[in-house]
This record gives structure tokens, sequence and C-alpha cells, in this order.
């Protein structure tokens, strides 16, 4: 992760690009591909889910640039994002708020929240919720 200094206020880190081709099932008016995490959103992270950011922080990359569903969040131009990892078995969910038009400029990509989650919350979600991308 990259860091920098916003207006010397709040600490961005860069944590990778989207796709505008797959993200476009949210909004079609996406104005970047950058996507940021700031230290606030990483310390809400690591209360309400102890030790997923420790330890899984590495796949954030991959989960945003490819995902393996995408589903219906309750807020507009948010993406729910649910990954994968086959080889490990490990299974996370990782909402994004994309930036588009009319957003104010300092607006980024950014990572809501990010969290492991288990079989049950897996199914139960696509299941349950309108799939709006699956990756072939």
């Amino acid at each position: 992760m990259k860091k920098k200094e916003d207006k010397g206020v709040i600490d961005v880190h860069t944590v990778g690009k989207i796709d505008g081709g797959i993200y476009k099932c949210i909004t079609k008016d996406i104005v970047t591909d950058e996507v940021i995490i700031t230290d606030e959103r990483i310390q809400h992270i690591k209360e309400r889910h102890p030790n997923d950011y420790e330890r899984f922080c590495t796949y954030i990359p991959e989960i945003i640039s490819v995902p393996d569903y995408i589903i219906k969040a309750n807020k507009p131009d948010t993406a729910v994002i649910l990954k994968e990892n086959k080889i490990q078995g490990e299974k996370f969910k990782l909402v994004l708020r994309l930036k588009v038009e009319g957003d104010p400029a300092e607006y980024k990509n950014s990572i809501m929240t990010f969290l492991h989650i288990g079989d049950t919350t897996w199914r139960k979600l696509l299941k349950n919720k309108k799939i709006l991308y699956r990756r072939e």
C-alpha cells in the first residue's frame, strides 16, 4: 500500500485499481480507477472485525481487481464485493464506495469495510441478495 497525506489531515493509502468494465454493473458514471482506504476506515475494520485487517489486508488488491461476485448494496454507488481465495479456502466481503460524477473532487473510490466471512454467510449473501456481477 502506498501512503500519502491528503491536506495534511487524513492519511490515505492507495490499495489498488478497479476495472471499470466490471464495476459498471453498479454505475456507468465512475470517474477514477484508483481505490483508497483511510486510517479511519482501517481503525473501523480493526475494531469491528478483530484481526481481519492484520491477517488479510494483502488480499485487498486482488479482491477489488478480480471480484468473484458483486452484489447489490443498500446505498447508491456502492459495491458489495465477495471473493474466495481458493488456495487458502478463505472468503471475504468488502464494501467499496465508488467515486462518480457529481461527487466532490477530493473523493476517491473508497473501501468502507472489509471482513473475513464464513461459508454460511457467503451462501446467505448469494442466495438472498441480488447478484449484479459474477466472474466467469
